[in-house]
């Protein structure tokens, strides 16, 4: 397990890398160049999918509440990722349970444009990410859903047979520029883009708390048999409050990647918890 220690020298080489297609690292052999230049330096489509959980699973309590299961650490991770990423999305579950900024508070660098998956319409117009005037926010909708002014880029895309499919949710973000994209929740959102194989890195930040029942983070179709349990290939790395899983689910992600992080493996989550339609 390696320790990550950000200094402002090492993200500001991260940012540069973001920002930069001809950026490179030259701190390759830190734990936080490791475990972040993965998600500056990519280019093409990459999508990484974050799960802040307790010791046994749990994001939230049976009632909801979902606040300051990540330590201090964990948070500033995620606001790392998000500050990397050229897009955040969640499910509109997300949005109703927590009423998320979805913005970059913890760590210097630019907020990403906050994309709500929206299948049936259910926002009402007084979400705060709808009147903070922060970033740019997109709402994802199905065609059929009833219209409804909001302050957002309304996208409408056809209703498939299991709601909207997140290939097009990517297509529609990537005719726009937002090629890295953050899958921050809910449990069902992150399953439905991990079904579909879309995930490059899936990050699960473990804090030492036990809530003892409650949603889990991934919410996948149960199986019968842990030999048909997902086991990528993963880095754990200690970000101080909180241990962190780097795990590489596509082949090319996996193949690809020459950092140094110990490798363990690990089967996906499969009890399903409260669902965000997607």
């Amino acid at each position: 397990m390696r320790r990550v220690e950000m200094t402002d020298q090492i993200w500001g080489h991260l940012l540069q890398a973001r920002n930069s297609s001809a950026s490179r690292l030259s701190i390759e052999r830190s734990a936080a160049a490791m475990l972040y230049g993965p998600l500056a330096e990519a280019r093409g489509p990459f999508v990484l999918a974050q799960v802040g959980q307790s010791l046994d699973g749990r994001v939230a309590t049976p009632f909801g509440d979902a606040r300051d299961i990540s330590g201090p650490d964990g948070l500033a991770h995620l606001h790392r990722c998000r500050a990397l990423m050229d897009a955040v999305l969640v499910g509109v579950g997300t949005v109703k349970a927590d009423n998320p900024r979805l913005s970059v508070r913890e760590v210097r660098g630019p907020d990403p444009v906050r994309v709500v998956i929206d299948c049936r319409a259910e926002l009402t117009g007084s979400e705060r990410i709808l009147l903070d005037d922060g970033a740019p926010v997109i709402v994802i909708q199905s065609a059929e859903a009833p219209r409804r002014a909001l302050r957002a880029d309304v996208i409408r895309l056809p209703l498939k047979e299991r709601g909207l499919c997140p290939h097009d949710i990517l297509n529609v973000l990537q005719d726009r520029g937002l090629n890295k994209i953050l899958v921050e929740g809910g449990a069902r959102t992150i399953a439905r883009f991990l079904e579909q194989d879309l995930i490059d890195h899936l990050h699960v930040s473990i804090a030492p708390l036990i809530i003892g029942s409650g949603p889990s983070g991934i919410s996948l179709n149960p199986i019968k048999f842990l030999s048909e349990a997902q086991r990528p290939q993963a880095s754990v790395y200690s970000l101080g409050s909180d241990i962190l899983f780097d795990c590489r689910l596509r082949a090319e992600a996996a193949s690809s990647s020459a950092r140094q992080g110990k490798d363990v493996q690990m089967a996906n989550p499969t009890a399903r918890a409260l669902a965000d339609p997607v």
